[in-house]
């Protein structure tokens, strides 16, 4: 049985953050990636974990999505530390 890569579960972790932050602004994969000026498949792609983002794009999508780069690296740490319990 091999050990899940910490690494991995860290990307899944602002995924699903990144997700639940445009779901809960009701904003459509194609409005965030116009906000972005990228095609849809840019969001999409992230999305299902297809590739990932490097800092600035994560501080672009939180600009997008109006809400604080901060907030949601506080939230990501926060859920990390629970993960690791």
């Amino acid at each position: 049985m091999s050990k899940r890569n910490p690494y991995d579960e860290r990307r899944e972790i602002l995924r699903h953050l990144l997700i639940k932050y445009r779901k809960n602004a009701d904003i459509k994969q194609t409005q965030l990636a116009q906000k972005l000026n990228k095609p849809q498949s840019f969001v999409s792609k992230y999305e299902n974990g297809e590739r990932m983002l490097d800092p600035i794009e994560v501080y672009e999508v939180c600009n997008a999505l109006s809400i604080s780069f901060l907030l949601v690296m506080k939230q990501f740490e926060r859920a990390i530390a629970q993960s690791a319990d």
